[in-house]
């Protein structure tokens, strides 16, 4: 089985507000994403709560979504990927790290990275776009320990560093998975290209 974990306990201080719960369409951010792990064909979906559980949790009650929660969000992303891995079913194959903040992702990125894990031999596969790596990223569960025992000051990068020979790369025709939603210019540009395109893709559940 493979599950995504979205992280979702962010303070989005540099947002302004919690940029989790901000308007994307019809739905939230958050929603979005959680949307678009949901239609794809992963075996699960986490996401990892923190700053703001209460109201994140509370646009999320009609998704079919495991949570957990990260009482040491302020430490930074990692602490939130550790937390994701720590609650992880013990018969998960690999997880499929989701940032919150990516609504620009489309289900066939996921789709892809799917595909380039089981028909490679790599433990670890990441999106690639304009010559850049992106999110999200692919880990086998059997780094759960080596990603627990991280660095929090480093980051999940510190892991490729340690493994490049287990790293494969996927080119992907998806830009959107550079973008996150930092700044009030982040969300305004992301609102701005998805208004150009024709509307986003909808429901279908299978975590």
């Amino acid at each position: 089985m493979i599950w995504a974990v979205i992280l979702a306990a962010g303070e989005s201080r540099r947002m302004g507000g919690q940029k989790l719960l901000l308007p994307y369409g019809d739905h939230t951010v958050i929603e979005t994403i959680v949307k678009t792990a949901l239609d794809s064909s992963l075996d699960g979906t986490m996401v990892v709560l923190g700053a703001d559980e209460v109201p994140v949790r509370r646009v999320l009650k009609p998704y079919p979504v495991r949570l957990a929660v990260n009482k040491d969000y302020r430490l930074g992303m990692l602490s939130t990927i550790q937390t994701g891995f720590r609650h992880l079913p013990h018969n998960a194959r690999a997880a499929l790290v989701m940032l919150g903040d990516q609504p620009e992702i489309p289900v066939h990125v996921i789709e892809e990275i799917l595909r380039a894990y089981g028909r490679g031999d790599k433990g670890m596969v990441i999106p690639v776009a304009e010559g850049r790596r992106g999110h999200p990223v692919l880990i086998e569960a059997g780094y759960k320990n080596e990603v627990l025992g991280l660095d929090p000051g480093v980051g999940l990068r510190q892991l490729m560093v340690a493994h490049p020979d287990d790293v494969a790369e996927v080119e992907v025709a998806a830009p959107g998975i550079l973008s996150d939603l930092d700044v009030p210019e982040d969300y305004s540009g992301a609102l701005g290209r998805r208004r150009s395109k024709d509307g986003s893709g909808g429901g279908g559940n299978r975590a």
